[in-house]
């Protein structure tokens, strides 16, 4: 590929993280400048490589981190709780997160509360210590409205990978078209994902030792398996089958 095309094609971003496509330019391209253009250009080239690695792991950090907070307010919206419950519920419970420590949860409680979503309560301790005084956290009427224009959202954030266990566990609090919506969005990814996926499986069968087969069948063979779930619950949504939780008198907020 030309230097040119490295530069215009359309997937330019995925193109230069690649480092072996940034050598490429740097032979197509660059190897004619004169040597010191050269290095600086080469350093240029590597600069814009670290800097598309770096935009890639805080994109992925920021989904991470607005998964936990939806998931706090949606938990929150249901009855005030204070840091350790909340933490038994979100792994426990809901089963969103194999593990949250508490470095994470606090620095995002705390955001939350600065942003005045939430309030910090003061709550007289029980049992072995009665008293030993917890905060509680609570929504405010702005965290309120802000988690009901979350869980109405059924843009593509909706169906990410990141994001999408949370909605789905915030269903009860959604209304139905929009569940509805976000569980096309989520088939529609995955039968591309599918789709690509049995291409290449097809096109690469004989060049691929029988272990490296079994684990490509293996992750079709759960892409299938989750589409087929999907078309399920998309059925009986549609059909009025599921519960009836997220009704407009069941969005915290909305009577």
């Amino acid at each position: 590929m030309s230097a040119e095309g490295i530069w215009l094609g359309r997937d330019w971003p995925a193109r230069w993280e690649n480092p072996a496509i940034c050598g490429q330019l740097v032979a197509s391209g660059v190897a004619n400048l004169p040597e010191p253009t050269q290095t600086v250009s080469f350093r240029c080239i590597y600069l814009i490589h670290l800097f598309f690695l770096v935009f890639k792991g805080v994109g992925a950090v920021a989904k991470r981190s607005a998964a936990l907070e939806l998931a706090i307010l949606g938990v929150l919206a249901q009855t005030p709780q204070h840091g350790y419950e909340l933490r038994k519920r979100l792994i426990s419970v809901l089963g969103l997160f194999s593990t949250i420590s508490y470095g994470a949860l606090y620095p995002t409680l705390k955001s939350l509360v600065e942003r005045g979503l939430l309030v910090e309560q003061d709550e007289i301790g029980t049992g072995k210590y009665p008293k030993r005084t917890r905060i509680t956290y609570a929504l405010t009427e702005a965290g309120v409205a802000y988690f009901n224009d979350l869980v109405a959202d059924s843009g593509p954030g909706a169906w990410d990978d990141d994001t999408f266990a949370v909605r789905m566990s915030l269903f009860g609090q959604t209304e139905v078209n929009t569940r509805i919506h976000i569980l096309q969005g989520r088939r529609s990814r995955l039968e591309d994902r599918l789709a690509n996926l049995q291409t290449n499986l097809s096109k690469g069968r004989e060049r691929l030792d029988s272990y490296t087969l079994e684990l490509q069948q293996h992750g079709l063979d759960a892409l299938e398996r989750e589409v087929r779930w999907l078309n399920e619950l998309i059925s009986r949504e549609q059909n009025g089958g599921a519960a009836t939780n997220g009704s407009p008198e069941n969005v915290p907020g909305k009577k």
